[in-house]
Formats: C-alpha cells, sequence, structure tokens
C-alpha cells in the first residue's frame, strides 16, 4: 500500500476499505498533491478485488472546505496549459470515484464546501451530520 500526505487509505479484512481525506489543519481543502493522491488512491481501492465497499471520510470537525485558498491563487498566476492540467485531474478523480466498482458512502460531518460536494456527489450514498 502506498504512503500517502494528503490522504489515508485503510482496508479492513471484512472486505471494506476507508480513505481519509488527511488535512485536518487545513479543513481538509484541496490542493494538486490531494487531488493526485487521491487518483492513486482509488486506483488501489479498484485494484484490490478483496475489498466490496469504500468509506469517504475526512479527519478533524470538517469533512472538507473544498479547494485550498492558497492553491487557487497560485493557480491564478499559471497559464492556460497548466489550469487545464488542473482541471483535468480534477475531472479524473471525480470520474474515478463516480465509476467505482464498488459502491461507495460518504461520511460527511461538518462543513463541506465546493469541490467536496462534487465528492459526495460522485458517492453512491452519504450520510451526514454537524
Amino acid at each position: 500500500m502506498t504512503d500517502f500526505t494528503t490522504v489515508q487509505l485503510e482496508t479492513d479484512p471484512r472486505g471494506f476499505a476507508t480513505l481519509w481525506l488527511n488535512r485536518a489543519d487545513k479543513h481538509n481543502a484541496f490542493n494538486a498533491e490531494m487531488i493526485r493522491e487521491l487518483i492513486l488512491a482509488l486506483d488501489e481501492v479498484q485494484a484490490d478485488k478483496r475489498l466490496r465497499f469504500l468509506l469517504l471520510r475526512g479527519r478533524g470537525k470538517h469533512f472538507s472546505a473544498g479547494a485550498d485558498l492558497a492553491w487557487m491563487q497560485h493557480a491564478a498566476t499559471l497559464d492556460y496549459s497548466a489550469n487545464l492540467a488542473d482541471s483535468r485531474e480534477l475531472a479524473e478523480l471525480m470520474h474515478n470515484l463516480y465509476q467505482l466498482k464498488i459502491p461507495t458512502l460518504a461520511v460527511v460531518q461538518g462543513a463541506a464546501f465546493g469541490g467536496a460536494l462534487g465528492l459526495i456527489a460522485c458517492c453512491d450514498m452519504a450520510i451526514g451530520a454537524i
């Protein structure tokens, strides 16, 4: 299993995995690194034939604040091609989550803004609590 810095993938021998958004200090806000790591983690889940279910969760008080503002400010300085590449990565993430071959459940606590709503919408089911 891959070591990640912005997400955490845990598998349970009972046949399910939990994919944690793991930037609690930033309210699990997305940046390019998190998007890439989520894509890689979903690839691992898809490849593991023992898994029958995926939980998507956020560490800390909030599920996700959406896009990291520092990342968005940096994106404003990028040229068209670089911004297009970033957009394609985000689209790949959402597509891969939506097309995952096992059922998915977003467990949403606290706030969920922007792109976090995209992740939730790509899951088969969602439950939430304040």
